[in-house]
């Protein structure tokens, strides 16, 4: 029998753990970019998430993302491992994956993924949607967006490298080292379905919603960057040098996003801001995250750089089109997770063109980013107007006195 590699074990319960912490600290980060009247609402939106996704994963969450029953390459059976049914130790031995890593294991890293993508939804619905409607959200996406996705790209489906799209090119197939499709591109777009269906805040446009607390905001960047490594490092599922190359590409990326996003807010703006450096922050790790196994530290600053400065110009064109996306969800997670996914096609160091790989890589980095995009918008759409009769929004006049009092009972500062 297959003995446990204890090391790689012990390396995936932090890498869990890491990722796990991420979710909290997105609470910190959206939080402080609320308003005073809406922090508990917006953090206890990434709380509420952690409860119902974690249930969700235990149940069938797992069965669909990874179950060997396939269906259509889209979805795993979700009955087929209900419950953790074959992942858990059964009184004669641990159930192994084939690196010697307990399946148990690889369930808790994988169950914090699915809780930080739909917790990055909710930044683009501050201060105006009903909490119930929001978990009721969140089951039915991650059940029918995340998973699928997942299972798509990570478990064998249509977008891994047993999918159609690896047999194109000789030697080439699709590259999602942590979740540019997976995480990213699917929460962004649901982001942005959810903010055309849901509609504006009142005073949009109008009014400044300023961020309450910037320090929360720097905070949450933090823990998010510390998390990450988690996120990235972690999925390669060792100790290894593969781990070693994420972790520096991770830092390195995001390090050079900060750049890229302060310089052209400084050449725009006339000031670099603390909030800007905390946005580049979490756009050089989104951008990353696809690419982070596949490309060199060099590369790395390249995509960063260009990531921070796309992401700072995008986050305006909530403005220009009349959308509000609250925390820049989209202009943050939706245009990095493209740039990152789809920037792997030049920057591959096996096979992207600027490494004498030819187009290959680059034509199926496109392809599996449309396919991600066009598959979220259907199912969020469908989902938001499934909720829609049973109300989405707050009253006119909840909203304006704060979301927190009416939908929580609560204030974040008590100044009587």
């Amino acid at each position: 029998m297959e003995e446990i590699n204890y090391g790689t074990t012990a390396w995936m319960l932090v890498s869990a753990s890491l990722v796990l912490l991420m979710t909290p600290g997105l609470a910190f980060f959206y939080g402080g970019m609320s308003r005073q009247k809406s922090v508990l609402n917006m953090m206890m939106m990434s709380f509420g998430t952690l409860g119902v996704v974690s249930v969700i994963y235990v149940l069938w969450g797992w069965s669909m993302s990874y179950a060997e029953q396939s269906i259509g390459g889209i979805f795993g059976n979700p009955f087929e491992q209900f419950g953790l049914n074959g992942a858990i130790y059964d009184g004669e031995g641990e159930f192994l994956l084939a690196d010697g890593l307990p399946v148990i294991v690889d369930v808790g890293f994988q169950a914090t993924f699915a809780i930080i993508t739909v917790a990055l939804i909710s930044g683009a619905l501050a201060e105006r949607v009903k909490f119930g409607t929001w978990l009721a959200f969140a089951a039915l996406w991650v059940t029918f967006s995340f998973f699928p996705l997942a299972h798509m790209v990570w478990g064998g489906g249509l977008l891994s490298d047993d999918g159609p799209f690896a047999d194109m090119f000789e030697g080439v197939g699709p590259i999602d080292f942590a979740g540019g499709t997976v995480v990213h591109i699917n929460a962004g777009v649901a982001a942005l379905v959810l903010a055309l269906i849901i509609g504006k805040r009142q005073g949009f446009g109008k009014t400044a919603f300023r961020p309450h607390n910037l320090p929360f905001v720097m905070l949450g960047a933090a823990l998010l960057w510390f998390g990450w490594f988690g996120f990235n490092a972690g999925s390669a599922y060792a100790a290894d040098g593969m781990a070693g190359l994420a972790w520096v590409n991770t830092t390195t990326a995001t390090a050079a996003a900060i750049l890229g996003w302060l310089v052209v807010e400084r050449i725009r703006d006339g000031k670099a801001t603390s909030l800007g450096a905390a946005s580049g922050i979490v756009a050089g790790l989104v951008a990353v995250t696809p690419a982070a196994g596949s490309i060199s530290p060099v590369g790395a600053i390249a995509l960063g750089v260009i990531a921070g400065a796309l992401s700072a110009l995008a986050v305006g064109l909530k403005f220009k089109f009349g959308y509000d996306d609250s925390l820049d969800v989209v202009g943050v997670h939706l245009v990095a997770g493209l740039w990152g996914t789809v920037a792997i096609g030049a920057l591959a160091t096996e096979t992207g063109f600027l490494y004498g790989g030819g187009i290959g890589q680059l034509v199926v980095q496109t392809l599996i980013a449309i396919v991600a995009v066009v598959f979220a918008a259907v199912v969020t759409l469908v989902i938001a107007l499934i909720l829609k009769p049973f109300g989405w929004r707050v009253t006119i006049e909840e909203e304006h006195s704060g979301i927190d009092e009416a939908e929580h009972a609560e204030t974040a500062y008590d100044l009587v």
